[in-house]
């Protein structure tokens, strides 16, 4: 088998592929996101961003089998990317509070000259959050590398009242689109399964 590469800088991405027995590469992929700009279709956004990354590392690495995800969060018609500064994670934070929002993950694959890219979609609910309440969150949680300037996981789960969909989405790397993205490249996920630790 080929190597295989994981495009991406995220930890989250690594520790859930990590579930898995399934050898691979973490390599950060140097497409400019920036170049895409949001038209209003945040499916269409995550996708663009997960081939981006993906035909990027194709250049350099051909003859291997990579994977790259994108997360979008989407609310009232905007994309929430990742947040700048404290005041932008702030407005970002105000707007998700009490309100539900998509996330949306696209995983894109390669192998062989060919490529595949698949999404999902997991709607989650946010309780109010006061202003003190949110400050907290921002002085404990600097979320700057985060898409919608939060994270679910640990304390961060705070933030969240209820999701309809997949958890593993909301992460980063939603399980059962990776196990589609794979099986288009000819590997197949339940062949890796490990014993619970």
């Amino acid at each position: 088998m080929n190597e295989i590469i994981l495009g991406s800088h995220s930890p989250r991405r690594v520790e859930i592929m990590n579930y898995f027995s399934l050898p691979f590469r973490q390599v950060a992929s140097h497409f400019d996101e920036d170049s895409i700009p949001y038209a209003g279709d945040a499916k269409k956004l995550a996708r663009e961003l997960a081939l981006g990354k993906i035909k990027v590392l194709a250049n350099e690495y051909p003859n291997d089998t990579i994977i790259t995800a994108d997360t979008v969060v989407a609310i009232d018609g905007m994309s929430l990317g990742k947040p700048s500064n404290e005041a932008e994670s702030r407005d970002m934070l105000v707007r998700l509070s009490g309100r539900w929002h998509s996330v949306i993950t696209a995983v894109a694959s390669y192998r062989d000259g060919k490529f595949f890219c698949f999404d999902e979609e997991t709607r989650v609910l946010c309780n109010n959050a006061t202003p003190d309440e949110i400050h907290r969150y921002m002085t404990i949680h600097a979320l700057y590398d985060k898409a919608g300037g939060y994270a679910i996981q640990k304390s961060g789960s705070i933030l969240v009242q209820r999701i309809d969909g997949c958890y593993y989405n909301v992460l980063g790397l939603p399980i059962n689109t990776l196990r589609v993205a794979l099986k288009e490249v000819g590997i197949d996920l339940w062949d890796y399964i490990k014993e619970l630790a």
